[in-house]
């Protein structure tokens, strides 16, 4: 994104010197104009700017040209300069859409505040837009698992040559990551799309009735089958078998898993006739299997015979990048499931949104998604409870934001300054001291 442009309207010539030189000396790129005439040809929904007009001149007045700049896009920012007998019109403006009003006299400082917070409003209208762009381009398995980060698009790449294979897969990942969405991903971009994809989660099921789910009975098989039952693998033949909590499985059915992994046959409880299958085993655990395996708590063989090829889903936390596209992506579907309105996505609530830990990944963000577009879950702190950042200014908030936008994209380019500061269209000295501000110069930085 370009440097921010202040757009500067004012009749007054001294006045609007005095404060175009202030905005300037605040660090603000100013563009000063005495009347309307050539101020909408710089206003476009893709421009990074605000507009800052005094409300009284002649030709077009203030509300006028903020009128013609909604026209063009709405959400532009505009900030009126008012004279205390505009106060109520200004007032009106705010209803009508103005980002906010400055009765004179003021001090420039005043002004160059809430120009900040207008910019800061406008970047994140613009980064919104970018955002809903990618995801109405997204499709396939872009749409599937979201996300710009190394980390996805590694995983992406794995899943996407994975897919038109039929090799068994374990899936690595911690609780809430996305194990049964990359494990759909695999099924439903690869071969076996058109078969079924049979989900089960070994630890929800009972031990006393998992081997019956599984390889199914034939009637008067044990007490209680009064008639012959299909087992999950059978039905699966042609598909994909997810074993989710693979780690849960009792050792003792293990075994025979095992071997209808290297056989792909099964027989029915109480049948000795050998059914032969085609499915496709995936398996997901969030322990370390071969931990377990040598703890005695899960079968060394079976282990091996999973492990032929595994995936590891990243952690939230390790990909805070991915968090704007991916809680936008999850709004949407949200907004999809409760037909309501997403609320605006404020610098404040990005900002804890990247703060925030996420120790139940993409489930959990899942979660605080939906509360946000029901209205009942703010965002206002960095965590569930809101203590974390009681008392904490958003200044701060925003600053844990940026740091960890700019330590995204330096780890998404390698460390290599120049490319950073194109990507975040900065200048090489404004990243060098956002770096400084952030102490990110040794943790980031490893080329230029």
């Amino acid at each position: 994104m370009d440097q921010s442009t202040v757009l500067f309207v004012d009749d007054e010539t001294d006045l609007r010197e005095a404060l175009a030189q202030g905005l300037e000396l605040a660090g603000h790129r100013v563009e000063a104009y005495p009347n309307a005439e050539g101020v909408l040809d710089r206003v476009s929904r893709d421009f990074y700017g605000v507009l800052v007009t005094d409300i009284r001149m002649p030709k077009m007045d203030g509300l006028a040209l903020m009128k013609a700049a909604f026209d063009i896009d709405t959400a532009f920012s505009v900030i009126l300069i008012t004279g205390h007998g505009d106060v109520p019109l200004a007032v009106e403006a705010m209803r009508a859409g103005a980002y906010d009003f400055i009765e004179k006299p003021f001090p420039v400082a005043r002004l160059a505040n809430v120009v900040e917070r207008a910019l800061e409003k406008r970047r994140l209208v613009l980064e919104n837009r970018v955002l809903r762009e990618q995801l109405g381009d997204t499709a396939g398995l872009a749409a599937r698992l979201v996300g710009r980060s190394p980390a996805i698009e590694r995983l992406r790449s794995a899943v996407q040559a994975l897919a038109a294979t039929d090799a068994d897969v374990l899936i690595l990942g911690e609780t809430g990551s996305g194990k049964e969405v990359v494990a759909r991903a695999l099924h439903e971009e690869g071969v076996r799309k058109d078969g079924p994809f049979v989900a089960l989660n070994c630890g929800a099921l009972p031990a006393e009735i998992i081997e019956s789910e599984l390889f199914g009975h034939e009637q008067g098989a044990f007490t209680g089958a009064s008639r012959q039952r299909i087992g999950k693998l059978e039905h699966a033949d042609g598909g994909t078998v997810f074993l989710d909590e693979i780690e849960s499985m009792p050792l003792e059915l293990q075994v025979k898993l095992l071997r209808v992994i290297e056989n792909r046959t099964i027989e029915r409880l109480g049948s000795n006739k050998t059914i032969e299958l085609d499915v496709r085993f995936v398996a997901a655990t969030k322990v370390d299997l071969e931990k377990e395996s040598a703890a005695g708590r899960f079968r060394r063989d079976l282990y091996y015979r999973l492990n032929v090829v595994s995936l590891d889903i990243p952690p939230l936390r390790d990909r805070r990048e991915d968090i704007p596209l991916l809680f936008h992506h999850l709004a949407r579907e949200a907004r999809a499931r409760y037909r309501r309105e997403i609320p605006d996505l404020t610098p404040e609530v990005m900002a804890n949104l990247m703060a925030r830990e996420w120790p139940g990944n993409v489930r959990e963000l899942r979660n605080v998604a939906d509360r946000f577009v029901l209205g009942v879950d703010k965002i206002t702190s960095g965590s569930e409870t809101g203590e974390e950042s009681v008392g904490t200014p958003l200044s701060v908030r925003v600053g844990k934001y940026e740091r960890a936008l700019i330590s995204a994209e330096l780890r998404r380019q390698e460390g290599s300054i120049k490319a950073t500061y194109e990507a975040l269209g900065l200048s090489r000295k404004a990243l060098y001291e956002k770096m400084k501000k952030y102490g990110l110069e040794k943790e980031e930085a490893t080329q230029d």
